[in-house]
């Protein structure tokens, strides 16, 4: 039985909580693992993804926190989003590397813009020893829509489904046309300042990945948006297609999972892999 500890801790006068996984076995890692919550949602996770994979983790010797960071769960303060924890991770690692004395450093642990925060973080502080990044947010309008017309428009133009609502005059033609333009525009750019502002996050997610000096572990779902976003934005840099196929990162896919690798194989995986990798890490 995974022994687990409830904490109050602070974070610019503000009151926080984390649950806190204490490793269990014979062989206990040096290496913990911070794991942070994508938002909007609090420390358990879709489907208790976070209370599973904490515990499966802890299970295997290697301890891990999680917490509500401010705004969120049972944390205190205004609610912010993944641009603005750095305090609150920070904060969290403090707690991590105090109650847990034997641990040297810590992975990160993400999920959608939580994996984007953390990659935002990593090169501020010394004790991040690696990051696991699951489907990173990159999403901007255009990015958007152009994988949704490479993933998602390709996918329907050979659905079986689709031209059989064709031949019944079950379709809506003037509909799909309409949406099918409208995300042709949003790919093409608006010209808008907001999405000025939006297209920088790929370019400000790249340098932090590509200039990391720490391993990564990075799992894709096949049947997600944001991955094939972020992939999409990959393809575009060659600076990070090399990153990507550098001895740095270890790339691992789920082809049939979603966003949040709901069922319980996929979750499985995802725990397996994130183990295994942190154990290489500590030999």
């Amino acid at each position: 039985m995974v022994t687990e500890e409830a904490l109050f801790f602070e974070c610019a006068g503000d009151r926080m909580l984390g649950i806190l996984h204490h490793a269990q076995g014979q062989k206990v890692s040096d290496i913990g693992v911070l794991l942070v919550v994508g938002g909007p949602q609090y420390r358990v996770g879709s489907h208790r993804q976070f209370v599973l994979l904490a515990r499966a983790l802890a299970s295997a010797g290697i301890p891990v926190f999680r917490f509500d960071y401010r705004g969120m769960g049972d944390s205190v303060a205004e609610p912010r989003d993944f641009e603005q924890v750095s305090e609150d991770i920070r904060a969290a690692m403090d707690i991590l590397i105090d109650r847990i004395r034997d641990v040297r450093g810590a992975v990160l642990w993400g999920l959608c813009d939580a994996a984007t925060a953390n990659a935002f973080y990593a090169g501020t502080d010394r004790r991040v020893i690696g990051q696991i990044a699951l489907n990173p947010w990159v999403r901007t309008s255009e990015g958007e829509a152009q994988a949704f017309i490479k993933y998602y428009y390709l996918k329907r133009a050979f659905s079986r489904d689709l031209w059989r609502k064709v031949l019944s005059l079950d379709f809506d033609a003037a509909a799909a046309l309409k949406d099918f333009l409208g995300k042709l525009g949003q790919s093409r750019g608006s010209g808008m300042g907001s999405d000025s502002d939006n297209r920088a996050l790929p370019e400000r997610v790249r340098d932090s990945q590509t200039n990391s000096k720490q391993p990564t572990l990075l799992i894709l779902s096949g049947q997600d948006l944001t991955a094939r976003e972020y992939e999409n934005r990959v393809a575009e840099s060659p600076e990070w297609r090399q990153w990507m196929a550098s001895s740095d990162v270890t790339l691992r896919r789920l082809d049939d999972a979603d966003h949040t690798f709901s069922r319980a194989i996929w979750r499985d995986q995802v725990a397996a892999w994130s183990r295994d990798w942190i154990r290489g890490l500590s030999n």
